[in-house]
């Protein structure tokens, strides 16, 4: 089955990859759209007409959209509403600061300057910016700027020197050293003095409270009450929830306001009301805060011997542009407040690949997880606002909370869809006992009721059959006819544009017919579903744009005008059809293509007897056993249910029994052999009530009354006896939940419990409540029986970390005690014990800020990395610790360790680590190897260097000498995370530009010889009178490669690869020049495989060798601040690298223009 342009992708494609590859495209082409805009609105004499962004002539070229995205990331400007100070991150000297800095720190001169002072900066740049405030706050800030995870030590509390006036210090790490954003504390507030994450939980912890106790199941109602509780929380007029749909607009899916202001809920909104840069910083910077949209932003002023403006992407402060503080002011909106939500981006194949050992051996990448934007919460205010970084952090930890709420949603959904796969597959057997295919459009259910649609027809034998609306029987036809004629070799269609498929006939169809998916069931035999279009179904947010509408500079500049152009685009296009869906009519296509092969064949047996004798066999057999069917089909479910059944409690590892309607045990699993001593042949058949401790008997009659009523008790604490070899260790004590087992009557006839073993647990807790005074005599206690514990004080510093924990982490009790425990022992970086996600993190401050403010807390399954790397699992209990007064004074945390099995998976990756060690092993033996004839070549051209050589020969020679050097650098290459990361020093040298190239093409020419390529070349003749400063090696490296790589994957019929030079030149300032180049190696199509491309710009595990060559040299050409891409077209494809350097202009010489 084919699909249309607007459905690309083949049947063998999975759900994710399609997706992907949808997404890249329309991020692409949407951020060419975004850079127009922008450019529009900035050009002074120009036009600027919103509306015209939705369109899909309205792109920028790559240079504007470079220039574009460099605006939004590196404005160089902030709000004044606070000060910047950027910092190198170990001498903590001021790289660059804010113009309002200054006067803000109380640092501007308050007399008339003399001249000699005038000179002076009031801030000079490489000054230490401690001596700008008081003593305990310069230790505060150098201690912040060793922590590796510094977001979650914000806000600092900071004094200025000269006055004392108390600022947030916010901090976050850049390419080239700390950004600390100032925000003045309101002296009407109670500062945050430290444990900035714990304070800020307390501000929401109602909030969190709420959302975690709504049902499941709603995500509706999840959305609403996050809107009510930001509301609730900041006091803004308006706050609304936006979700984010596949093709890239918006919708307000919950809206609380003031009651005077006009409703958004409901309304959509065009993907280029939020552009795709402002996406991509909300996934740097989840909280966004915008003061005063008509406030003049303030300049930040930088050391000149940066490179480029510093990035502000994850600062509080940065300005916005004016385009969107137009956008702002033109729908009455002056503050906004704007909050990301972000889900796990599960890869599908994966998860449907990965059995019980892959999710083990998978679990140290889960760090790596990738998150995606669902939506975002956004707040709107009529008049300037200010809320205080404590206030929206809470925020921000609500809406991580929300987050983890609606990935369990989202995957109820998931669990949803795949029921209704169920559903739809017996649909299809249904359906494959009729009189098919004719039965599937004249009874009930029919195939309408297979996918969602407006209407179906069939076409079959010449003869039409209708349900719902659909085109007339002429204009079906003509559909028959073009199909035949135009997807004659495929077996259907989909799509949900059939103008964009390129049918003809789609205007006439009107608004009834825009999409339609389509199969072939015999030679001349379709059914057809079809869809309307899209555009009745939304609610768009606008008026319709009026050219009039004008503001004084005759800009036209009116957000809502973007509307009415997008339901023009979307005019002639239904909801998709989805990859479900699809396989739903697919699996129908392939049941009645059979049944219509079987029907031909019974037609044409020769014996007109036998076939009437077949035919009542096979009509008397499916009468007379139709009741038997049901019989068999009712004890087949009976099986498969008591199968499944056996299967759970044979297999789990927690203790799991059940127990009859008359209170005889009818179940016990292994493991609740295992904890009372009582092998199953004896515990099957006794009553349950002479297992039970004589304490917990009416709570165990209690719970079977119930239970048989159809009640069923959670977190019940009862007690049983213990038997054999046990019998001397005293009750087993075990939290049971009870479930009602009903037979296929729905009869109740007895109870299951599912239980969880707190004996140790309760043991020890009981042990610590008798001895409270004296409780390190047991915490730190090295028998093996002891659990890993380790108790928090109310501020969230570790004050206890006992032996077994020791033992666990390989984190010594001395380095842990006195740290943070979320932050600094437990980090999401290689400092303490790391964790594997994000997630993890956000559940344990929940569960620990939960406990710290005198919640009852559940358990939690945690995971972190121990200091050697190996991945634990464990349950974690936290309880909270209260003086004599009943004041909480901290918290106690018990690990219960992973099962067996988990070790087991855990040594297998072990193993797998220490073989990727001895190959790096084998790598550095090589590398030696290599060395040898290398240090040789070289000894040999010292020798050579004196020789009298021609000017032919000596320039082979320095191609020669070039290579070698290149050998020897790509050599020294042992560390490629400091490529990757981007920390790799570059040299700088002078370097004549057309030797460079000429050794590259000579890298290049014994590949070409032996694949019969021919190999040309194009640039000016002034680039060999070019002299530049930099690395010439890495250049030499990177263009040599991808040469290469280029002649690998051509063809010696196609045509020549060619390497071609555009050298531009720029006058920066007085005296200095840059020579912007442009390296295209242009070869015939295909090129080389999409595969490959992938892998230049995204790392795995599993990456090839010709993929990570790739992918290392897309990373040099980013440290020398350049861009690759590879380009295709019809006829020939290019690798594209632009870099630039500064030009060597020797007086005299030429220089290109």
């Amino acid at each position: 089955m084919s699909r249309s342009n607007t459905n690309r992708g083949s049947a063998s494609q999975s759900t994710s990859a399609r997706s992907k590859s949808k997404h890249s495209a329309r991020v692409a082409a949407q951020t060419s759209l975004d850079a127009q805009l922008h450019a529009d609105f900035e050009n002074p004499g120009g036009q600027f007409d919103y509306s015209a962004s939705s369109l899909p002539s309205s792109s920028a070229r790559p240079r504007q959209v470079s220039a574009y995205l460099r605006t939004v990331q590196r404005g160089q400007h902030i709000q004044p509403f606070g000060c910047l100070l950027a910092v190198h991150s170990d001498s903590l000297a001021v790289l660059a600061y804010s113009e309002n800095a200054p006067e803000m720190l109380d640092f501007m001169p308050h007399a008339v300057p003399s001249m000699e002072k005038l000179s002076e900066a009031p801030i000079p740049l490489g000054s230490d910016v401690r001596s700008l405030f008081r003593s305990q706050s310069a230790s505060a800030l150098q201690k912040a700027a060793s922590f590796p995870q510094v977001s979650l030590i914000n806000p600092i509390l900071v004094h200025s020197r000269s006055s004392g006036k108390p600022f947030y210090a916010i901090l976050h790490r850049i390419d080239v050293g700390l950004v600390i954003d100032l925000e003045p504390v309101n002296p009407s507030d109670v500062p945050v003095t430290a444990a900035g994450a714990l304070k800020s939980y307390k501000l929401a912890a109602k909030a969190i409270s709420r959302l975690q106790s709504l049902p499941s199941g709603n995500i509706s109602l999840l959305c609403d009450v996050l809107a009510k509780e930001v509301r609730d929380l900041t006091g803004y007029d308006r706050v609304m929830t936006y979700k984010f749909h596949e093709d890239e607009h918006g919708e307000v899916i919950a809206e609380c306001k003031r009651s005077d202001l006009e409703p958004y809920l409901g309304l959509h909104y065009p993907a280029t009301d939020i552009p795709q840069a402002s996406r991509f910083l909300f996934m740097k910077n989840k909280v966004r805060i915008i003061c005063d949209c008509n406030a003049p932003p303030v300049k930040v002023i930088q050391d000149e011997k940066l490179g480029q403006p510093i990035s502000l992407c994850g600062s509080t402060l940065r300005a916005p542009h004016g385009c969107h503080a137009q956008y702002m002011a033109n729908m009455g909106s002056i503050a906004s407040l704007v909050m990301s939500v972000t889900i796990n981006e599960e890869e599908e194949e994966q998860a449907n690949k990965a059995g019980p050992s892959s999710e083990q051996q998978n679990q140290s990448n889960t760090n790596y997880n990738r998150r995606k934007l669902w939506g975002l919460v956004v707040c709107h205010h009529t008049t300037p606002r200010f809320v205080p970084f404590p206030l929206r952090y809470a925020c921000e930890f609500l809406l991580q909370v929300f987050g983890i709420q609606l990935n369990k949603e989202l995957e109820l959904a998931v669990q949803a869809k795949e029921r209704n796969i169920l559903r739809t597959q017996t649909l299809l057997c249904d359906m494959l006992l009729r009189d098919a295919p004719i039965g599937i459009f004249t009874q009930s259910p029919n195939v309408m009721d297979l996918v969602k649609c407006d209407g179906a027809a069939l076409f079959y034998k010449n003869q039409l059959w209708l349900l719902g609306s659909t085109p007339d029987e002429m204009q079906i036809k003509n559909l028959v006819s073009w199909l035949n004629e135009f997807h004659d070799s495929s077996t259907g269609l989909s799509t949900d544009s059939l103008m964009e498929a390129g049918y003809p006939n789609a205007s006439a169809l009107g608004d009834i017919v825009c999409g339609m998916a389509a199969i072939k069931i015999s030679n001349n035999g379709f059914i057809f579903w079809f869809r309307s279009h899209t555009a009745k179904e939304i609610q768009w947010g606008g008026a319709k744009h009026e050219p009039s509408d004008k503001d004084e500079d005759g800009r036209k500049m009116h957000p809502r005008s973007s509307f009415k152009a997008f339901l023009e685009v979307v005019k002639w296009r239904s909801v998709s059809w989805e990859d479900v869906e699809m396989d739903a009519i697919h699996s129908l296509q392939l049941i009645l293509r059979g049944s219509l092969k079987e029907d031909k064949h019974v037609a044409n047996i020769n014996s007109n007897e036998e076939r009437d004798n077949k035919l009542k066999t096979i009509v008397k057999a499916s009468s007379n056993s139709s009741g038997d069917d049901k019989r068999i089909e009712g004890l087949d479910e009976l099986r498969t249910v008591t199968n499944e059944m056996v299967r759970l409690i044979e297999t789990a590892n927690v203790p799991i029994l059940a127990v009859d309607s008359a209170g005889n045990v009818n179940g016990w699993n292994s493991k609740a052999a295992d904890v009372t001593g009582l092998p199953v042949h004896e515990a099957v058949g006794t009553p349950f009530l002479n297992l039970v401790v004589d304490e917990s008997v009416e709570d165990a009659k209690r719970i079977i009354s119930l239970a048989l009523q159809g009640k069923e008790e959670k977190n019940v604490e009862i007690k049983l006896k213990t038997f054999n070899h046990l019998i001397h260790n005293g009750p087993v004590i075990l939290v049971i939940n009870a479930c009602c087992s009903r037979d296929i009557t729905d009869k109740l006839v007895g109870v299951c419990f599912i239980a969880q073993d707190i004996t140790m647990e309760k043991t020890i807790m009981d042990k610590y409540t008798k001895i409270q005074g004296d409780y390190v005599s047991i915490v730190r206690n090295p028998s093996q029986l002891i659990p890993p514990i380790f108790i928090i004080d109310e501020s969230g510093s570790c004050l206890e970390w006992n032996e077994s924990m020791q033992k666990l982490s390989g984190f010594r009790r001395e380095d842990a005690v006195g740290r943070l425990l979320i932050g600094e022992v437990f980090t999401l970086h290689s400092f303490g014990c790391r964790l594997k996600d994000h997630n993890t993190l956000t559940k344990l401050n929940i569960l620990v800020n939960s406990a710290l403010s005198g919640q009852e807390v559940e358990k939690l399954i945690f995971g972190f990395y121990t200091v050697s790397g190996k991945y634990v699992e464990a349950l974690l209990t936290v309880n909270k610790r209260v003086n004599s007064d009943g004041e909480i004074t901290g918290a106690l945390c018990f690990l219960h360790v992973a099962s067996p099995e988990m070790t087991h998976a855990l040594n297998v990756q072990k193993l797998a680590e220490q073989a990727a060690n001895n190959s790096l092993k084998e790598l550095v033996h090589v590398r030696q190897e290599v060395r040898k004839p290398l240090k040789g070549m070289m000894f040999m051209r010292s020798l050579m260097e004196e020789s009298d050589f021609n000017e032919e020969q000596r320039g082979i020679f320095k191609k020669n000498v070039l290579c070698q050097e290149q050998l020897a650098k790509i050599l020294d290459d042992l560390d490629l995370e400091s490529i990757e990361q981007g920390y790799m020093e570059l040299n700088t040298v002078e370097f004549n530009l057309a030797t460079t190239l000429n050794t590259v093409l000579m890298q290049g020419m014994s590949l070409s010889q032996e694949r019969r390529i021919p190999l040309e070349h194009d640039w000016p003749r002034e680039i060999s009178s070019v002299s530049l400063y930099g690395d010439n090696l890495r250049l030499q490296q990177i263009l040599a490669d991808f040469l290469n790589c280029t002649l690998q994957f051509s063809h010696p019929n196609d045509g020549p690869v060619l390497l071609r030079v555009i050298p531009t030149r720029e006058q920066i300032g007085t005296g200095v020049q840059i020579i912007h180049l442009e390296f295209r190696i242009i070869h015939p199509a295909p090129g080389v495989p999409e595969a490959l491309i992938q892998e230049m710009f995204q790392h795995s595990e599993r990456v090839s060798r010709e993929g990570l060559g790739l992918y290392i040299n897309q990373k040099i050409v980013k440290l020398m601040n350049g861009t690759v891409h590879y380009q295709r077209e019809a006829e020939r494809a290019a690798f594209v690298v632009l870099v630039e350097f500064p030009l060597v202009q020797p007086k005299g010489k030429r220089v290109i223009r």
